[in-house]
């Protein structure tokens, strides 16, 4: 009986573990507001939940999932690591799923050599994702054909062609991080990936550019996972753009001249017209007033003597229009601040390790 009990109680605890390793909530309005649906299993039609094409931010706990715009996991699909995603118009989901699954491996568990591609949309590792483990012979078949601009290759080589089932041109990927597969003339072209057999022996011409180092992020066998607070985020960009301006610098007292009564004039007429922009009524005239006496103060002061004061031009570099390249993340964890960078802006906490690495 208590043998019994015990594999009951086992099967019990396995049965738990399984559903709270991978759960995911759907919320009706951005930030996780209004009606809400949450599941720890496949769901293959929204309607059924009252819920089609209603999802505008998520939650998702545990392990990764796989969110589609049409029924039974059709039409275009994007996979969501664990984390909270406060809007989905950034990926352009917006009001658009129709049924989602959680994402599985098998049995061997990343970090054990097992090779893993994820391309991304946009140059920089932007927009939707599609993750790949396996040998994929068609990405029309995961909405994702001829739309992969940049990849991440962790753990083995990976082959990546043009056409399906692996036909025209191919390129070999080692392991890194490739931001733009426009070098290797591949981009918006991809659509079939395979990983390479261990031992396998190409020509260099086959390989593609030297990738930038990748961290792998991956979860190791039986190893625990933490919540670690999020305390800092900056925004960092490629690009920026220098912005210059003039600011009058007046020289000490006694090198000043004599006052500048035509100056006076012209900063009063220009100090009324803005003062009476602000303010109405009664509030409007004393603007104006207001104005005027601070405008013809400036005015004064300018013209005062070809040395009684100098324009000086000051610059400082703002951020061109574009999304940032990447995220700065500071977490804390067991009371050590610990740094990442990201490719999208994180939710309240990170997952990481006993030793406070970042882990998906």
């Amino acid at each position: 009986m208590k043998a019994i009990l015990k594999s009951l109680l086992a099967a019990a605890a396995m049965v738990v573990a399984a559903h709270a390793s991978a759960q995911i909530t759907f919320y009706e309005h951005d930030n996780f507001d209004g009606r809400s649906l949450s599941s720890d299993r496949a769901v293959d039609d929204f309607t059924r939940r009252g819920f089609n094409d209603r999802a505008s931010s998520i939650v998702i706990d545990g392990g990764a999932w796989e969110v589609c715009e049409d029924v039974r996991f059709e039409g275009r699909c994007t996979v969501l690591r664990p984390g909270r995603y406060r809007s989905l118009n950034e990926m352009g989901m917006n009001d658009q799923l129709s049924s989602a699954r959680p994402v599985r491996r098998g049995p061997e568990r990343p970090g054990d050599g097992q090779g893993q591609i994820t391309f991304f949309e946009r140059d920089g590792f932007q927009g939707r994702q599609f993750e790949v483990d396996d040998t994929a012979r068609d990405f029309v078949r995961r909405g994702f054909n001829d739309q992969a601009s940049s990849a991440v290759v962790f753990g083995e080589r990976w082959e990546v062609c043009e056409h399906v089932n692996f036909e025209g041109r191919c390129a070999i990927l080692r392991p890194g991080r490739y931001p733009d597969l426009r070098s290797m003339g591949l981009d918006n072209q991809l659509s079939s990936a395979r990983p390479v057999q261990r031992g396998a022996r190409y020509d260099d011409d086959r390989y593609a550019p030297p990738a930038q180092p990748a961290y792998d992020w991956r979860r190791r066998p039986r190893e625990r996972l933490h919540e670690a607070r999020v305390v800092d985020v900056r925004a960092v960009y490629a690009a920026t753009q220098q912005r210059c301006w003039v600011e009058r610098e007046q020289l000490p007292r006694e090198q000043r001249g004599g006052p500048n009564v035509g100056g006076a004039v012209v900063g009063g007429i220009i100090g009324g017209i803005l003062g009476h922009q602000v303010g109405g009524g009664s509030g409007r005239d004393l603007a104006t007033v207001g104005g005027a006496v601070a405008g013809a103060a400036i005015g004064s002061q300018s013209g005062r003597g070809t040395v009684a004061n100098r324009d000086v031009q000051r610059c400082e570099n703002v951020p061109t229009n574009d999304r940032p390249e990447f995220w700065d993340v500071t977490y804390r964890f067991r009371g050590v601040e610990h740094h990442m960078q990201t490719t999208s802006p994180p939710g309240d906490t990170v997952t990481v390790n006993d030793n406070g690495e970042p882990r998906y």
